[in-house]
């Protein structure tokens, strides 16, 4: 949290609205990670009503997380869990590749 009140801020001291712009900041950082960790690790083709509904979830369920984010690391938890499964999923992309040019 505290990174992005300082890179609102910068050198200037910090005001009220710094602060709201930081957490505006925090709380689109977690609904972005979410979003991206959802979509690597749990996503499934659904109607699109269903999509509907869960992203509506997922964006209401991390007000939580920006609850949690001021006593615990939650962004970076994120991004540690997004980097993971893209890594992941570009191995599992390069080993289809090579079984199916091994056929």
């Amino acid at each position: 949290m505290r990174f992005f009140i300082e890179l609102v801020a910068g050198n200037s001291p910090v005001t009220k609205s710094d602060i709201e712009t930081g957490v505006l900041l925090q709380y689109f950082f977690i609904v972005i990670l979410s979003v991206i960790v959802y979509r690597l690790g749990f996503a499934k083709k659904l109607p699109i009503l269903k999509n509907i509904i869960i992203y509506t979830c997922l964006v209401v369920g991390c007000l939580v997380l920006l609850f949690f984010s001021y006593a615990l690391p939650i962004a970076e938890g994120l991004l540690v869990a997004a980097v993971i499964l893209i890594i992941y999923r570009i191995r599992r992309h390069q080993s289809e590749k090579q079984q199916t040019e091994a056929k």
